[in-house]
């Protein structure tokens, strides 16, 4: 998937997502919550807490 698809799932820009990665904004929980079940894994692991998917 490329940030621009990631970025339309989440409902924000692909700047805003790129802003995500990189560490430059925080992500918000909704955002998260999303994330975790468009890639179906647990928040610990998005988050980089465990390498348990």
């Amino acid at each position: 998937m490329t940030q621009r698809d990631v970025a339309d799932y989440l409902g924000t820009s692909q700047t805003m997502y790129a802003r995500y990665e990189r560490g430059a904004n925080e992500l918000p929980i909704r955002h998260l919550l999303k994330l975790c079940d468009l890639y179906n894994t647990s928040s610990d692991y998005i988050l980089g807490k465990t390498d348990k998917k």
